[in-house]
């Protein structure tokens, strides 16, 4: 499998079979022995490419990951909007730039990613550290990555002149520059329900145990008139 996984241009049906052999080995490794990212990488080198990743959530909770994920916030947005509005139109101006990109280009790209970000200001949690918005073209890596935990790092042509890039060049998963957390990563304490919401509410996993915060946040979605 670690040659397979080096190849320039790998079977991939063969990394699928053999990461699906491997699953109970794997899991026992990882839970058990807890290890740094670095050492999983180089033990499991397939696991870190889109595909694998997909079929590792698969494997783990039995649904699509991208699907599950984006079916589960497109049937949010129009709620989640509706609320971030409302709690703007009471002052709260850091929903009020996100909101207003809408104006310029109300695409539903555009309205997911509002929703997205306007969720930790919403919850009156600190992101700053953990969505970050970059030139594309600009600074260096190591630049950008500066101070960061574990985030996305989001990257765009040109200066950034609202609250979000309204063309998104690509995004980077980090996990801090140096420091390499072990695989049992907890929520990053500073934006905890965000990340809870992500997975309880949108994407449905587990959403019996949920916080009371959460599920408080859930049952107002619920009752709030579009």
């Amino acid at each position: 499998m670690l040659l397979e996984a080096q190849k320039r241009d790998p079977d991939l049906q063969l990394l699928d079979e053999l990461m699906t052999a491997t699953f109970s080995q794997r899991r026992k490794e990882i839970i058990g022995d807890e290890p740094l990212i670095s050492a999983v990488m180089d033990r499991w080198p397939a696991l870190f490419s889109q595909r694998q990743l997909s079929a590792e959530f698969s494997r783990i909770v039995t649904k699509d990951l991208l699907e599950s994920f984006v079916d589960g916030l497109d049937a949010l947005v129009p709620r989640l909007l509706a609320l971030y509005k409302d709690a703007a139109s009471k002052r709260r101006l850091t929903l009020s730039s996100v909101l207003e990109c809408l104006q310029k280009e109300d695409t539903n790209q555009n309205r997911r990613s509002a929703a997205l970000i306007s969720l930790p200001r919403y919850l009156s949690e600190e992101s700053s550290n953990k969505i970050r918005m970059c030139d594309a073209h600009g600074e260096t890596l190591d630049v950008m990555m500066k101070g960061m935990q574990v985030g996305l790092l989001i990257g765009h042509e040109g200066a950034l002149h609202d609250a979000f890039p309204l063309e998104i060049i690509n995004v980077a998963v980090v996990v801090e520059e140096r420091v390499i957390y072990c695989m049992n990563l907890e929520y990053p304490h500073d934006m905890k329900y965000s990340f809870e919401f992500l997975q309880r509410v949108i994407m449905n996993i587990k959403p019996d145990q949920c916080s009371a915060r959460i599920h408080g946040l859930r049952n107002k979605l619920l009752r709030f008139r579009l």
